[in-house]
């Protein structure tokens, strides 16, 4: 049982990590580590329940697949070029190699296989550890450093807690604990690796306690309603369709529970502490927006008050030179101070959340105003605008000002989409369901289009495609209209044009 739940443990993870968002060579070494430890805690699991020898070659090729795949984890979760150097791993690689082909040529039957391998999983182990112990020796104090101390502490007691599975084989009363000790060890290190904040050792604590208490909860729960109706009911099936259903319905509420009394016994009244090991990118996003949130209104003082120094100087100068050369060059100093000043503001507006002053408004009035923005500014006159506005159209709340800085945006990087001329159109309509009224704006431009690498960026800080360009035009619209509560996408056909559609 203990082998299944292990490879149960391995596959969840390491599906887990390949789908992050944002994968780094960590996640990425070690959700492969746990996926041959997956295949050969399948194949030895399956070897005891079936006959075959096909389980036998699964349980032996992932033990050979590990060695490899652990050197390259320590090396990457190290960062170090040395210990565990290339050779070393790519020796490791071709020694796998070399004894994965030895199985499939009838290698498997050979009595004393199993030992070679434990042999050959040990030596890389030992190996790895020695390394780890070597780095936490020369790191210095940080969170790196404290984080390779808790892997050794737990590889150590995980280590411990293998070698007693000798007692189980002398004594049949004795549990074996190796797999339970390495499913706790995978489970360690995935916090370490994963957490932005590495957490401290009481807490890490904790968050096992919970989870151990919610397991606790789900086995009573399971067994309790076996024992009341397993005899009785017509059919097993039914009893456990009914156990499962109680617990789904009752995990969350417990979970709750569990949360709030570890928070105000272990943490002084908090009752944040995060359950989940797989939902920490919320948390760390969050965080980063309340740092980048505090890191942009400094540095915009930082920089502005020079930025001002230097741009009355630039005009004091010029207004004291006669000379046009150097009249030009004091020109290019105002104009890119003033585009300096203006990306500072750009990221302001991207940093600080966004209060929402909303009232009912008349979309089509909106429209209306950027377009007689966009005149008044003086448009190319090789540039049409089209007006297609629903008269029908309902009122929505929101927030003027917002909007019409958004869509000005956009309908600006529509013109510069068309140097040599075209067509910006501007839509509004109306979409009635069961539930609610949605307005859709739809701004499309006949330019040069986004190509299809791009339009998955587009909407990401800093990406831009311009050569003068922040990147963070596009990114405040959306955090505008996500605040509004509602979505924006874009279609775009290389060469034929590009259309935003927002909804609200």
């Amino acid at each position: 049982m203990e082998t299944f739940a292990l490879a149960a443990i391995s596959l969840t993870i390491a599906i887990s990590l390949l789908m992050k968002r944002m994968k780094s060579p960590v996640h990425q070494t070690f959700a492969l580590l746990c996926f041959a430890l997956f295949l050969q805690k399948t194949g030895s699991f399956s070897s005891e329940v079936f006959i075959a020898n096909a389980w036998k070659i699964l349980d032996y090729t992932g033990a050979l697949v590990i060695p490899p795949l652990l050197l390259s984890f320590c090396r990457v979760f190290l960062n170090r070029q040395e210990f565990p150097s290339k050779k070393i791993i790519l020796a490791t690689v071709l020694g796998s190699l070399f004894l994965i082909i030895l199985l499939f040529t009838s290698g498997y039957k050979w009595p004393y296989m199993h030992i070679l391998i434990y042999l050959y999983n040990g030596s890389a182990m030992i190996y790895c550890y020695i390394a780890l112990i070597a780095s936490i020796k020369k790191e210095t104090p940080g969170v790196e450093r404290k984080g390779m101390l808790y892997i050794a502490i737990a590889c150590a007691l995980a280590a411990i807690l293998s070698i007693s599975d000798i007692f189980h084989y002398y004594s049949s009363g004795f549990p074996p604990l190796s797999n339970i000790a390495i499913a706790a060890l995978i489970y360690f290190t995935l916090i370490i690796i994963t957490h932005h904040r590495l957490p401290e050792i009481h807490e890490i604590m904790v968050r096992a306690l919970i989870i151990f208490a919610l397991v606790l909860f789900t086995t009573i729960t399971f067994y309790f309603v076996i024992a009341l109706f397993g005899k009785n009911s017509s059919s097993w099936l039914n009893s456990v369709l009914m156990a499962s259903f109680i617990i789904v319905i009752f995990i969350d509420p417990v979970k709750m529970i569990f949360k709030k009394v570890a928070g105000h016994l272990f943490f002084e009244g908090r009752s944040d502490v995060s359950i989940s090991l797989y939902a920490l990118d919320e948390e760390v996003e969050k965080e980063k927006s309340m740092l980048l949130e505090e890191m942009a209104t400094g540095l915009a003082h930082e920089i502005r008050n020079p930025l001002g120094a230097i741009k009355g100087a630039a005009q004091y100068l010029k207004s004291e030179t006669e000379l046009s050369q150097n009249q030009k060059l004091l020109d290019v100093i105002v104009e890119e101070t003033d585009r300096l000043n203006g990306v500072m503001s750009q990221f302001l507006n991207y940093a600080r959340p966004h209060s929402i002053d909303a009232s009912n408004q008349d979309v089509n009035r909106i429209i209306a105003k950027v377009v007689s923005l966009l005149k008044t500014a003086g448009l190319p006159e090789n540039i049409v605008i089209e007006e297609n506005l629903d008269s029908e159209l309902s009122s929505i709340k929101v927030d003027g000002e917002q909007m019409t800085q958004v869509i000005l945006n956009m309908a600006l990087n529509g013109i510069e989409a068309m140097p040599e001329g075209g067509t910006l159109s501007l839509t509004t309509a109306g979409i009635e369901n069961d539930e609610n009224k949605t307005v859709e704006i739809t701004i499309r431009d006949t330019g040069s289009g986004i190509e299809e690498k791009d339009s998955k960026n587009i909407f990401r800080p800093f990406f831009t495609t311009k050569k003068k360009g922040t990147g963070l035009g596009l990114s405040v619209c959306r955090r505008i209209i996500k605040n509004h509560g509602g979505s924006i996408d874009l279609e775009s056909v290389p060469g034929e044009g590009t259309a935003f559609f927002i909804r609200i």
